[in-house]
């Protein structure tokens, strides 16, 4: 397999210590069995998903972003920016449209960039990490890596709402993707069949705000996975795997669940199935152990 090069953009929830650091280092095992080289983005910034929100305005939201994609350009030219994080992605590809439709924005960001000598001229295309292994790669080349099957392990495919909406993966319908489903059965999985939270939100916005808004939206998407027979959940946005996981103590104690429910990443699942170690596959960072991943990784 040739090896295919990807401007990489990490995120802040990537960083050592930080809530998705296990994410990055599956990704780094994932990339290294399917022979893609990351790139990373010198210097990268904040992609301002959150705190642009909070206030400051339009332009110092979108310059942020676009700081990113210029330093893209200028250092990994040619290349398509690749984020793993759903927000990441959502915030660089608003920038390149809103920028892309509207050439007094853009004329304004570029005068805010030219500050610290950069210049963005929207040149390439913004995708999401698990679009690259999909519509780049396919399911029977990714599946040709698999050397440790899943073992029909069952596991609900949690799309969750910003990796899905508004682009989504080429070709998937927006109420019923099929990706991650497709992409358990390639790992040698069993997908949950019907599993009706997929596309559900995860209250990532409310989580401190209004915790029970949000714990409540969690709880249902947990107690659908159950319903259908899941050993874990699997999703490809690190807002939902933490909010998903984390909060199961404090759903239990409030509604007198007893959720044990690993959440894991496409990735995790890939590094596993692609005979990689427990912590390649960034296992230890798990709050809630996924024991069947650890099992078939030690085999």
């Amino acid at each position: 397999m040739a090896t295919k090069e990807y401007s990489f953009y990490p995120g802040c929830s990537s960083q050592k210590g930080a809530s998705g650091s296990n994410y990055l280092v599956s990704v780094d095992a994932m990339c290294e069995a399917l022979d893609i080289q990351l790139n990373s983005i010198p210097d990268w910034n904040c992609c301002s998903a959150s705190i642009g929100f909070c206030g400051g305005g339009e332009l110092p939201r979108l310059a942020l972003s676009a700081r990113n994609l210029a330093l893209s350009e200028q250092h990994n030219p040619g290349q398509d920016v690749v984020a793993t994080c759903a927000a990441c992605w959502l915030a660089a590809r608003e920038t390149s449209g809103r920028l892309g439709d509207d050439q007094q924005l853009m004329a304004e960001t570029n005068e805010a960039l030219a500050e610290a000598g950069l210049v963005f001229k929207n040149e390439n295309k913004i995708r999401h990490m698990v679009g690259v292994i999909i519509e780049d790669y396919g399911y029977q080349a990714l599946g040709k890596a698999v050397v440790k099957p899943l073992e029909d392990t069952k596991i609900a495919g949690y799309v969750g709402c910003q990796t899905n909406r508004p682009f989504g993966i080429k070709g998937e319908s927006f109420e019923n993707p099929k990706y991650l489903d497709k992409l358990v059965e390639t790992l040698g999985g069993a997908p949950v069949e019907n599993y009706d939270k997929k596309v559900s939100c995860c209250g990532g916005a409310l989580a401190f705000s209004e915790p029970e808004k949000s714990q409540a939206l969690i709880k249902d998407i947990i107690e659908s996975a159950y319903d259908g027979g899941a050993e874990m959940i699997v999703t490809p946005c690190p807002v939902c795997q933490m909010n998903v996981e984390v909060y199961q103590d404090q759903i239990n104690a409030k509604y007198g669940t007893k959720f044990h429910m690993p959440v894991v990443y496409y990735s995790t699942l890939m590094t596993v199935a692609y005979g990689k170690s427990a912590k390649e596959a960034g296992l230890d960072g798990q709050v809630i152990p996924a024991k069947r991943l650890e099992e078939i990784a030690s085999q």
